[in-house]
């Protein structure tokens, strides 16, 4: 039986398939799906496929970083938010790296101008493989 990783409240992941190296997210065990804030969604097709483009400014503390993504559109879902309202939503599936850990995880697109995290960590993302320590905080160190 394979060891968990014990993660803390707030971690540093990469979405190396969209440029982001370190990205401070919140661990949020009552979030299923993960969130991650972007700006200016465009929906568009490529080669018959449903894509989605949009820009991240990944360092809260430097506004004027601006990362333009695209990807394919693995679902459309009406998520409701911790506020209670609810929206539809660009989901998307990127590899995710945590530590020397990578695996692909579904992240919704949507505006999160107004929280202090610009990603959510949410159940799926979790999975089976970690278990989460709220008392603590960046337990897995990002390896280059």
């Amino acid at each position: 039986m394979q060891e968990k990783m014990i993660i803390g409240r707030l971690e540093s992941i990469a979405l190396p398939e969209l440029g982001i190296d370190n990205l401070q997210v919140r661990v949020d065990t009552g979030a299923k799906t993960s969130s991650l804030h972007v700006d200016n969604i465009v929906k568009y097709m490529d080669q018959g496929k449903p894509c989605v483009k949009f820009d991240i400014h990944p360092d809260i503390h430097n506004v004027e970083r601006l990362i333009s993504c695209h990807a394919i559109i693995s679902d459309i879902r009406k998520i409701k938010s911790s506020n209670g309202t609810a929206e539809q939503r660009y989901v998307i599936e990127t590899p995710m790296k945590l530590g020397s850990e990578t695996w692909p995880i579904e992240i919704t697109l949507t505006d999160r101008a107004d929280m202090n995290y610009l990603m959510l960590f949410g159940r799926e993302a979790i999975g089976k493989r970690l278990l989460v320590d709220a008392s603590k905080v960046f337990m897995v160190s990002p390896e280059k």
